[in-house]
């Protein structure tokens, strides 16, 4: 059985030991917001703006003109589809394809007008994403003071929606129909024009860009085989069908090429770093949040 005083006597001391054990939590705690915070913030800048940079790379010597990068698309499975993209930046200026038509000797041959170039917004939007990251970082320099836990994990969490939304956008190319395509502006852009039975599609895929071409085949109006149009989709197969201007149509060849772009994939890593950055500093926070409940961390 406890001794009742020994019991009571002891109260005090465990009472300052907390105390001096909150003291100590206390004094790490602001120093943690005051200086390591501010340490981890300029890490994110750093990091971020070597991202940014990776956009909008110069040409050597003529810093005020975007490099532009040749780029051999292939494949190591088919040959039917050839060709040489050309990306300044997030704008593709010149595509050179060479197409074999299924079931003939015939190559098509395409490339962009001279007055022509398409911009791929996955590389635009994720840009947009590190530079409003980076507004957000700039916002809270190294005079700001951090008041409470939570306001930094606020930041973060306002950082790393930013820093997600760009990776998606790299990882996650936009699905479409098979009319949209057929009407996207990418099919006015080249010379000669595309034939009626041919479409293509640009897009980002993590560190890859590549080109989609389709081979369709119109539907005799009497076909007795069953329409169902194919929905939305990042690529679709043969035997997908589609409805435009009173003319149905139907995939008969898909053929996927192409290319590594290596700064894409330089700007991925970064948004990796960045991330695991913040969820870090967060997890520190949540550290001393669980010493004191009552505080507002």
């Amino acid at each position: 059985m406890l001794n009742p005083q020994r019991s009571l006597s002891e109260l005090p001391k465990m009472s300052a030991a907390s105390q001096v054990e909150r003291a100590v939590l206390e004094e790490e705690f602001n120093w943690l917001l005051k200086e390591e915070v501010h340490a981890v913030l300029k890490q994110l800048q750093d990091v971020l703006k070597e991202a940014s940079r990776r956009f909008s790379m110069p040409t050597p010597g003529l810093e005020s003109q975007l490099k532009q990068e040749n780029f051999i698309l292939g494949s190591s499975t088919m040959d039917q589809v050839k060709g040489v993209l050309t990306l300044q930046g997030e704008a593709l200026i010149q595509a050179d394809i060479n197409l074999k038509v299924a079931k003939s000797s015939q190559v098509l041959h395409f490339q962009f007008r001279e007055d022509k170039q398409w911009k791929l917004q996955q590389i635009q939007d994720a840009r947009n994403h590190v530079n409003q990251a980076l507004q957000l970082l700039n916002s809270h320099d190294e005079s700001y003071h951090f008041k409470t836990g939570a306001e930094v994990n606020k930041l973060m969490d306002a950082v790393m929606l930013q820093l997600t939304r760009a990776r998606n956008r790299l990882t996650t190319p936009a699905s479409m129909t098979l009319p949209e395509l057929a009407t996207s502006g990418l099919m006015k852009m080249f010379t000669p024009p595309m034939p009626g039975d041919v479409m293509v599609n640009f897009y980002i895929n993590l560190s890859k860009l590549c080109l989609t071409v389709y081979q369709l085949h119109v539907l005799p109006p009497n076909t007795t085989k069953n329409f169902k149009p194919a929905g939305s989709s990042v690529l679709h197969n043969p035997g997908a069908m589609f409805e435009l201007n009173n003319n149905r149509f139907e995939v008969s060849h898909v053929h996927k090429v192409e290319c590594v772009v290596p700064w894409l994939n330089d700007t991925l890593v970064f948004f990796t770093i960045s991330l695991q950055l913040c969820q870090q500093l967060k997890d520190k926070i949540s550290v001393f949040s669980s010493f004191w409940n009552y505080r507002p961390f």
